[in-house]
């Protein structure tokens, strides 16, 4: 009868055991033999010594065997369970004589283990049988002269205990291949990898012969072999199973469940896919591998021959299935992330980011490929107007639509991406020149320009592009990008709707553009930017109540440089920030220092850009400068430009409300030339605004201009706000504004700019009430 036999060799705990039962039965001998008296009959001590064992050790079988080996007793529980055991056949045989009657590897163990007993040593064995393991131990029964006269052997059905230990070790393997299969997915970001990495864990693992992930299409159609173990060449990546055909996969992802089939052909759920059957497949087990919103697919494991798979092998393969819907789940995150950084999160064109690494590849093509490169950027004119008139809504509804119209005018080549608001450009590898990119303006002036009937109202357009070609080989992505977008600036000066070409002129004015970034940055670090203070007078009193302070560049070779030339680059450039508050800092210390020594009550206003407001921090910065510069409480004003209410509609309401909650007030700078209004702009917490002085220029000459001057200081005192006059040159323009109510004025009437000695003189001057100089 076909025999597995187990070898002796166990681990420390249980040889300690088996040792221990081994002195309990010796001491029982003892017993015995004191009880039935060393003159005895053995076979009557036999009887007695099976009676005592049999009834102290349940489930245990017992042979006593004397000094030839032959079995006098051959009984208990536990050995009956074997077919091959017969008590009646092997009592009173020799040991050797069992042969044929037993396995011969039981046999074989049996003699060896025996005879080392006769000779005084204590051993065993396991073996296996029938499916069930038994332990055998053999012990030396000793007369009085201490010679071994008989061999005590018991054996013990062991069965339980050592699947239990058998179930605990092929716990701990999958426990440690799922741990060793989790580091590697830690390690690695490439989830085809992970894929193969997992089927060749679980295959080996579990000892079966293959194995796969399946991935279901987003529609739900298809299965498509992902990774595979034991699967024909070219089969993974390639192989696309119908949804319908997909047997016990399918079922798997309809149920949810794990599916267990223990035999291929009997199956009655579903019915087999033809590739498994030709395969030789027999069992299998298949788990979901599930996601959010959507399973990614399934697990499965399959052998050739009849097998079953446990709870425990279930569990292993779902412990799997688990860390690669997490690696799944972490793939896409990273995928969306990935996408989110490189594109616009409106339009889902590209971004700058992703537009200049795609020129940069287009600008390294032509070094070496000798082709064409040509960068466009494009504007939308007058944008503002529509998100000024119908909503940022309606504006967004707009630049969704030109993006559509923008990618659909050119090549699958080309790239289309939103630069910034309205902002957008184009990258052109492989043009053919001059001529290949102004046609490529021109289409798409063409594809924007017009009528557009949307949701929020029909709309009109035209764009002013810039358009620069690769030339020099020092050309950058950058560069390209910069030239373009000072062309598309020249367009808008010349008319807007046009195109303009980057040529030898503009380079000259943008090489000095970056000139005069790099010495602004200097500038900054070693304190070249000075504040300059202007008087504002009360018009009821002719005294000076707070300066305006206006930034000046001393620089050191070109000397004086105004605002104009320097500011619009500190904005494109980031650097007006740092700009704003050095000139902060420097005109709160100066006026604290002016209302200590001269006037108290004397305010100062400082000129704020966009990019300050929207910031979340400026409220508390501007607040620390003002608090280590002890300057008074309530004397300090920031001069906001309407653009920051319009362009920025929603965040600035926040920041500006917090400036108020810090004790500052706010000014509305260059009223009436932008697009907002009194009615809109009494949502937010102005205290006065500024008259721009194109109006303040023609109030004494030109009845116009007095009309709306005069509407303007009526409409802002009725909500309550201060009102300036800026640009007051003559004294028939103080008579005249006096005259409509106006409250404060600023202007060369009274005083120029000047650096802080000169104003300090002034502010001093007749008890500090400032005369016009005309």
């Amino acid at each position: 009868m076909a025999s597995d036999v187990v070898g002796s060799a166990r681990d420390a705990s249980e040889l300690v055991r088996l040792r221990a039962l081994t002195d309990a039965l010796t001491a029982k001998v003892s017993e015995l033999e004191g009880r039935v008296g060393g003159e005895a009959d053995p076979v009557e001590r036999s009887d007695e010594l099976h009676r005592i064992l049999a009834a102290n050790l349940p489930g245990t079988s017992v042979f006593l065997l004397d000094h030839d080996l032959r079995i006098l007793i051959a009984d208990g529980e536990a050995i009956r369970r074997l077919p091959w055991f017969d008590a009646d056949m092997f009592r009173g045989r020799l040991v050797a004589e069992l042969d044929g009657m037993i396995p011969d590897e039981v046999l074989e163990l049996s003699l060896s283990t025996y005879r080392a007993a006769l000779q005084g040593e204590r051993g065993g064995f396991d073996f296996l049988s029938e499916g069930l393991t038994f332990s055998v131990q053999a012990v030396p029964v000793r007369d009085d002269d201490d010679a071994v006269e008989s061999v005590l052997v018991v054996a013990r059905d062991i069965t339980e205990q050592t699947q239990a230990e058998q179930q605990i070790a092929r716990q701990a393997r999958q426990q440690m291949a799922v741990a060793e299969l989790g580091r590697f997915a830690l390690e690695t970001h490439d989830l085809g990898r992970l894929m193969a990495e997992a089927v060749t864990t679980a295959t080996t693992t579990l000892g079966v012969d293959g194995g796969g992930i399946l991935e279901l299409s987003e529609d739900g159609r298809n299965l498509t072999v992902v990774a595979g173990a034991g699967l024909p060449d070219g089969m993974v990546g390639r192989h696309q199973i119908p949804f319908g055909d997909s047997a016990n996969a399918g079922y798997t992802l309809r149920t949810g469940e794990p599916t267990i089939v223990e035999d291929m052909t009997a199956e009655a759920r579903f019915k087999p896919a033809p590739f498994l059957l030709k395969l030789g497949v027999v069992s299998s087990v298949t788990v979901p591998i599930l996601g959010q919103g959507r399973s990614f697919g399934v697990l499965d494991v399959r052998a050739r021959a009849p097998r079953g798979f446990s709870e425990d092998d279930v569990a292993f393969l779902s412990a799997i299935a688990t860390l690669i819907t997490v690696a799944v789940e972490r793939h896409r995150d990273e995928q969306a992330a990935r996408h989110a950084a490189l594109h616009d999160p409106l339009t889902d064109l590209p971004n700058r980011t992703l537009a200049l690494d795609r020129l940069a590849y287009a600008v390294n093509r032509r070094q070496r490929e000798g082709i064409d490169v040509a960068v466009l950027v494009l504007d939308v004119d007058r944008f503002k107007t529509i998100n000024d008139a119908a909503g940022h809504a309606a504006g967004d509804e707009v630049l969704l639509v030109l993006a559509g119209r923008l990618t659909a005018a050119v090549r699958s080549t080309d790239t289309v991406a939103r630069l910034s608001g309205d902002e957008f450009i184009v990258i052109c590898p492989d043009v053919k020149g001059t001529r290949g990119a102004t046609e490529v303006a021109e289409r798409l002036a063409s594809a924007v320009t017009g009528r557009m009937v949307l949701d929020s109202g029909e709309h009109a357009f035209t764009v002013s592009t810039g358009i620069a070609l690769a030339g020099a080989r020092q050309d950058t992505p950058e560069s390209l990008l910069r030239d373009a977008d000072a062309a598309m600036y020249r367009a808008k000066a010349r008319g807007r709707g046009r195109y303009e070409l980057f040529d030898a002129a503009m380079r000259i004015e943008a090489t000095a553009r970056v000139r005069i970034e790099a010495d602004l940055r200097r500038a900054l670090d070693h304190g070249e930017l000075k504040a300059w203070y202007q008087p504002v007078i009360d018009l009821a009193t002719g005294s000076a109540v707070s300066t305006e302070a206006l930034v000046r560049w001393e620089h050191p070779e070109r000397g004086l440089i105004l605002p104009m030339e320097f500011i619009p680059v500190a904005e494109e450039a980031g650097l007006i920030a740092e700009l704003g508050l050095q000139v902060l800092e420097q005109a709160c210390c100066q006026t604290a220092a002016w209302q200590q020594d001269i006037n108290p009550e004397l305010g100062v206003s400082v000129n704020v850009s966009g990019r300050q407001v929207i910031a979340p921090t400026f409220s508390a910065q501007v607040a620390a400068i003002a608090d280590r510069s002890d300057l008074r409480a309530g004397t300090l004003a920031l001069e906001i430009t309407e653009s920051v209410f319009m362009e920025e509609a929603d965040s600035p309401a926040t920041v500006l409300g917090s400036l108020q909650e810090y004790g500052l007030a706010l000014v509305l700078d260059d009223f009436g030339t932008g697009y907002s209004s009194l009615s809109r702009l009494k949502r937010f917490p102005l205290d006065s605004l500024k008259i721009d002085r194109s109006f303040v220029s023609g109030v004494d000459s030109n009845a116009d201009d007095r009309a709306i001057v005069k509407a303007t200081i009526d409409m802002a005192h009725a909500v309550g706000l201060t009102v300036v006059a800026e640009g007051v040159e003559t004294r028939e323009q103080e008579e005249r504004l006096r005259a409509l109510g106006c409250d404060l004025a600023q202007g060369y009437l009274y005083a120029r700019p000047q650096p802080p000695n000169a104003v300090t003189d002034l502010l001093a001057l007749s008890a500090m009430v400032i005369r016009p100089l005309l």
